[in-house]
């Protein structure tokens, strides 16, 4: 009888783990699927731009553009820890949360750096640009809800 334990605690697992791997992989296709605009496109061909509001948005694009590599470094980091995480692991155990919790970080850290960029360049925009800049950017984020 203790025999068949092993044996169900592993179906557990891997079925955990391939529930997981297959959710992952569906979400990415669906979100490949319909690719929103970029900020850059929203920026540069949604609104006119002044030379001078031009040259700014230039400077906020160029500073946001020396940081993001770095996020998106960590953030792989972190995705591969958690890979390795799982590998190791027997279950959800201490390492896998931590891992999980370093991606958390990782992942936060990327998206409050993005969200200041945007309210950086919208800062650069006249009120009526920056109406269409947020519908865009609503839009782009939560684009059933149009």
């Amino acid at each position: 009888m203790m025999r068949g334990w092993p044996a169900i605690v592993l179906t557990a697992v891997l079925a955990a783990v391939a529930s997981g791997a297959g959710t992952w992989i569906s979400a990415s296709w669906v979100l490949s699927r319909r690719e929103p605009p970029s900020l850059h496109d929203i920026v540069h061909h949604d609104l006119v731009l002044s030379p001078e509001q031009l040259t700014r948005i230039e400077a906020v694009e160029a500073r946001f553009a020396a940081r993001r590599p770095a996020l998106e470094a960590d953030v792989r980091a972190a995705n591969q820890e958690l890979a390795r995480a799982i590998e190791r692991s027997d279950g959800d155990g201490p390492e896998v949360q931590a891992a999980v919790d370093h991606f958390h970080v990782a992942m936060g850290a990327l998206q409050k750096e993005t969200i200041a960029h945007v309210f950086e360049m919208r800062s650069v925009l006249t009120p009526a640009q920056a109406d269409v800049f947020d519908d865009r950017i609503v839009a782009a984020l939560a684009p059933d809800e149009g």
